[in-house]
């Protein structure tokens, strides 16, 4: 992908940088507090600005890592990320994470976010396989991993619980 790819929906995807890094944990810490799907709730995203530039600057030398922003204007509006494992074995899997925030989502980012992740992955080289874990229960995003492609692998019951409920998650893969 290159450095800056410009979408139809009037937002920018480019690679994230060191220098991006407390706009991205601000970010996380507020998203965390705008759905129940991700692991975090609001502030609690569990990595410092320092520790979130350093893995930016070692995803630089790794083929199988990156983390894109979606942005509109200077606000960060959405983040997508490929890890990869540095195990051999298990190279050619890339685990997608993504998030819109509440206030730019349903309006087509997070398609073209996933395409963005998915066109790198293709081009990077080394990864052969997708995979991502959702809230069984997410409907909206379970059917828009469905569209891009991405089948189901299986259930992890009662994998997350908020205190009141256990919730079941969803593996998805797509394979390149």
């Amino acid at each position: 992908m290159s450095d800056q790819t410009q979408s139809a929906v009037n937002s920018v995807i480019r690679n994230a940088q060191p220098t991006d890094a407390a706009r991205i944990v601000n970010f996380y810490n507020v998203v965390g507090g705008e759905t129940d799907y991700l692991s975090f709730g609001r502030n609690e995203y569990p990595q410092s600005a320092e520790e979130v530039a350093h893995s930016i600057e070692h995803m630089k030398g790794s083929g199988g890592n990156c983390m894109l922003l979606m942005l509109e204007g200077e606000e960060i509006v959405g983040i997508g990320t490929i890890d990869s494992s540095t195990k051999h074995r298990f190279l050619h899997v890339g685990t997608l994470g993504i998030v819109i925030s509440q206030s730019h989502a349903g309006k087509g980012r997070g398609r073209v976010l996933m395409n963005a992740l998915i066109d790198w992955s293709k081009n990077n080289g080394q990864t052969e396989k997708i995979t991502l874990i959702t809230r069984a229960d997410n409907e909206r995003a379970i059917a828009l991993y469905e569209k891009l492609g991405f089948e189901r692998e299986g259930v992890f019951c009662k994998d997350s619980y908020d205190g009141e409920q256990y919730y079941d998650s969803l593996s998805m893969a797509l394979f390149l």
